[in-house]
């Protein structure tokens, strides 16, 4: 991509959590202390909430990153699951095959796993992301396994992170008794116009810059208006600019390649853009019932060995796709790169092909390619994998042809492959970065 162009070791922008590019911000570091008590305290849950793209993911990460070999964690990511799903999930993050197990079973096994690791002296920190999606039954859950106790004292330390909606649902009657078990709640909002340079030219820092100004002096208040700060719009308006900036060969991003990525993005000011967002990144349209649901401007179609087996609809914005569960589409393979590569959307319903520095490539037309424009019919081919590109007026029809097919949103990758994505993780290592 640009690399070159602004003699960095990697790209500094990506959507993808990455502890190494965190920006502590007070809110951050605060944040991060609430987490860091629960290794201490386990007298109640930390709630950690926040707007998409805030950061709470790359926050986790690196708090992950810093504990104690005497700390086993279980994390989890998949939160549309149903109870037995939930404990299931649990116990093989602990290195259990549960999947036979009956859940009286499967309760039981936890209960005694927790107890053994208390009294080897090791501490058992259960962190659930993107909670806001667990159902009520699932948090019923949650609540039982934190009352296990050994010699009076909690075995289980958890951490909930997740959007807003979060809070209003531990606020909910049904869910008293949770509510009253949580210890500290933070909300983690928008960088402040002050930390946003800090937090541009700190990732620009890690990713090797060695302390050359790459955005121009003139550009942090545009790029604040039209991100509001929160750290995703960011990364995605610079990751744009520097683009704008690289195809005209200038080593330093201008007001002009920040106005051209606003542009291209289909973006508005972020004053405007708060009130409309789901909007803007879910247009809607009224169906035959009266209700409302989003408008299709463009979809993809996965298939190997020309048979078809997912689906992502793309709605403006941006959605990553590679080996990892991060990506808005996992592929599960070891010649898909973690971050293989990325479809930018516009409003206008233009979608845009980057290739993200991946080991293989991607081809159109048996033609490898790093930026290409869409048409609607063009295939793109990853190592074993063929991406169909469909475009709103296309869509219609291949609706009925593939409705048998899960669909893949922003928020839910593929939960089933995720297990073996690491036992690959050596298949795509470059010089430049992990793409």
């Amino acid at each position: 991509m640009y690399l070159e162009n602004f003699k960095l070791r990697e790209l500094p922008f990506r959507l993808s959590p990455d502890p190494q590019f965190l920006f502590l911000s007070r809110a951050h570091a605060r944040a991060k202390a609430y987490m860091e008590s629960t290794i201490w305290f386990t007298d109640g849950f930390v709630v950690i909430t926040g707007e998409i793209g805030a950061g709470k993911t790359t926050l986790i990460e690196s708090f992950l990153r810093q504990l104690d070999s005497d700390v086993v964690i279980a994390q989890i990511n998949q939160t549309q699951v149903s109870a037995v799903e939930f404990l299931q999930s649990v116990l093989v993050q602990f290195g259990f095959s549960p999947f036979k197990m009956k859940k009286a079973e499967l309760i039981a096994t936890i209960n005694s796993f927790l107890i053994e690791q208390y009294a080897a002296g090791r501490k058992v920190l259960l962190i659930i992301d993107e909670a806001q999606n667990l159902s009520l039954k699932v948090l019923e859950e949650v609540r039982l396994l934190s009352g296990i106790e050994a010699t009076k004292e909690k075995v289980l330390r958890i951490i909930l992170a997740g959007q807003p909606e979060l809070n209003e649902k531990l606020d909910s009657p049904e869910l008293v008794q949770l509510a009253q078990r949580v210890r500290l709640r933070f909300h983690l909002g928008a960088l402040s116009n002050e930390d946003l340079r800090p937090y541009v030219e700190h990732r620009l820092d890690v990713a090797g810059s060695e302390g050359r100004q790459i955005f121009a002096d003139d550009t942090f208040a545009e790029l604040y208006r039209f991100t509001g700060g929160v750290p995703r719009l960011v990364n995605t308006l610079c990751d744009t600019a520097m683009i704008a900036a690289s195809n005209e060969s200038r080593a330093e991003v201008t007001l002009a390649d920040v106005t051209s990525a606003v542009g291209e993005l289909g973006w508005v000011e972020f004053s405007r853009r708060k009130s409309t967002i789901a909007a803007k990144q879910r247009p809607e349209v009224s169906t035959a019932n009266g209700d409302r649901a989003p408008k299709i401007l463009s979809k993809l179609v996965l298939s190997t060995e020309g048979k078809a087996i997912a689906e992502l609809h793309l709605v403006p914005g941006r959605k990553v796709i590679g080996r990892t569960p991060d990506n808005d589409l996992q592929i599960d393979s070891k010649f898909i790169s973690r971050h293989h590569c990325q479809f930018t959307t516009t409003s206008d319903g233009v979608t845009i092909l980057e290739d993200l520095n991946s080991t293989n490539g991607i081809v159109i037309r048996d033609k490898r390619v790093r930026r290409h424009t869409l048409r609607d019919g063009d295939v793109v081919t990853m190592g074993q994998h063929e991406i169909l590109y469909v475009d709103d007026h296309a869509a219609e029809h291949l609706a009925d042809t593939h409705d048998d097919l899960p669909r893949v949103s922003a928020d839910a990758a593929n939960e089933d492959a995720g297990e073996e994505a690491d036992d690959d993780a050596g298949h795509d290592e470059t010089a430049s970065g992990t793409r």
